[in-house]
């Protein structure tokens, strides 16, 4: 007798790494993230950020502020990019330094103007969170 596939509904939407400094904002972030089932790690600046990284936390997206102590976005995206275990990883920069600044660099899978809605918020993370699990995806059988 055949297995029932899982239901969808007890399967976690993935795991984000959160990158903010502004705490009463990661923690919103994070709080918004966790309430519709993502498991969320969260990272105080870059170096936070990478620690994490190199100790094991492998997320499925990374949401990231540019304007950032001790090492911001951008030089947070210069190392991730560089190493291969990391550069897969989607990054959606959430940001108040404008659109143009991000094309000027375009790394990110995604970029949200700070302040975001709540619903603005989820839909870019789903919107990447499908992209990346649709191209993990095997391909269809043929017969």
């Amino acid at each position: 007798m055949a297995t029932p596939p899982p239901d969808a509904s007890n399967l976690s939407p993935g795991v984000v790494l959160v990158v903010e400094d502004d705490a009463d904002l990661r923690s919103t972030i994070a709080g918004t993230l966790a309430e519709v089932g993502y498991r969320v790690e969260t990272a105080v600046h870059g170096a936070d950020a990478l620690a994490q990284l190199h100790g094991g936390v492998r997320p499925d997206l990374i949401l990231l502020d540019l304007m950032m102590p001790v090492v911001d976005g951008w030089a947070f995206m210069a190392v991730q990019k560089g190493e291969p275990a990391l550069a897969r990883i989607p990054v959606v920069v959430f940001s108040g330094a404008g659109q143009r600044v991000l094309n000027s660099a375009p790394v990110a899978a995604g970029y949200l103007a700070k302040p975001v809605g709540r619903r603005t918020l989820l839909d870019a993370i789903e919107r990447v969170m499908f992209t990346r699990r649709a191209s993990a995806a095997p391909p269809p059988a043929r017969h």
